[in-house]
């Protein structure tokens, strides 16, 4: 999961969706109220067996108790998001397991990568591949606009799946660059290119390819990280779903 920590609220409307999750519109200029963080926690009771530490709901119930604390909500107060639209969680099958992704008015706030979540025998050795875990995120947060963090974090991850340093001509890294670049002068989200557009069939775009591990995921980590001025992941996205690959294939050693 790749969320921040409720901050301190600097005006009249207390910690907002937009303080604590990468989310866009309307929703990110609402405030946190606790039934939508009693909302999330069930989701992820019914789904998971319990609140995931760290998790969206962990995070929205310190958020909802200081804006209740602070009187910007009640007790029994849901947002007009939460209201209106509610919470869902999803799974998307991948080798050996699942990501479970979580959403609030249909914007993912982050995910997980539960083993072998099916009850499915892995088979012997198996590992999520770089590529993969690129088409992962292509699933998770396929609907946001490339953005200069995502190009970069791309180029890493091509990078060290094909052990090539430079920019490959064509390559997905040279279509995120172009696709990052074209995004910043449109201003209209509906004509920016996205991220399923790039990393649709990762794994075939690159002329070779690797099981994730721990290195890997940090070179992406860092490149996207480093490219973003909050200086957090994307939640769902391309850092993301690498480290959650690697965590899970460095489980199955």
């Amino acid at each position: 999961m790749s969320q921040g920590q409720p901050r301190r609220p600097t005006n009249d409307q207390g910690v907002k969706y937009g303080d604590v999750f990468d989310v866009q519109g309307d929703l990110a200029g609402q405030t946190i109220a606790p039934q939508d963080a009693a909302l999330m926690q069930s989701a992820e009771t019914m789904v998971l067996g319990q609140t995931q530490t760290g998790g969206p709901a962990a995070v929205m119930q310190s958020a909802s108790r200081q804006n209740e604390i602070t009187g910007f909500v009640g007790h029994d107060q849901a947002s007009r998001a939460a209201a209106n639209h509610g919470v869902t969680i999803t799974e998307t099958i991948v080798p050996g397991g699942c990501i479970v992704t979580e959403f609030i008015a249909g914007q993912p706030v982050g995910h997980i990568m539960e083993t072998d979540a099916l009850g499915q025998r892995v088979p012997e050795g198996a590992k999520i591949t770089i590529g993969e875990a690129l088409e992962t995120a292509g699933l998770t947060a396929g609907d946001k606009p490339v953005e200069r963090s995502d190009a970069a974090a791309i180029q890493a991850a091509e990078a060290r799946a094909t052990g090539m340093n430079a920019t490959i001509l064509g390559g997905i890294s040279a279509q995120a660059l172009a696709a990052a670049d074209a995004n910043a002068r449109e201003t209209r989200d509906e004509d920016k290119a996205k991220l399923r557009d790039i990393l649709a069939n990762a794994t075939t775009k690159m002329p070779s390819d690797k099981a994730v591990d721990r290195d890997d995921a940090a070179r992406v980590v860092g490149a996207e990280i480093r490219n973003k001025p909050d200086m957090m992941t994307r939640p769902g996205g391309v850092a993301a779903s690498v480290a959650a690959a690697a965590r899970l294939n460095q489980d199955r050693q």
